[in-house]
């Protein structure tokens, strides 16, 4: 049991700081707010900031997606 523990441990703690990241859906332009652009906005920082076992990429994205006005 105790090693159970010790195993859930970082997992759960690592499931819960990354749902307090959200990646921003509002954009400050109003032409620019809807689903089209978000998606498009999306993949690109996707394709600039690929996935990475430390899941630094999120943080990224969460950065990208500013730096285009998305909030």
């Amino acid at each position: 049991m105790k090693k159970l523990v010790i195993y859930l441990f970082p997992f759960i703690l690592a499931l819960s700081a990354c749902s307090a990241t959200d990646i921003p859906n509002q954009n400050q332009d109003p032409v620019k707010n809807n689903p089209a652009t978000y998606r498009k906005d999306l993949k690109e920082c996707q394709d600039d900031y690929p996935p990475q076992n430390s899941g630094t990429h999120i943080r990224q994205w969460i950065g990208c997606m500013n730096l285009k006005g998305w909030q």
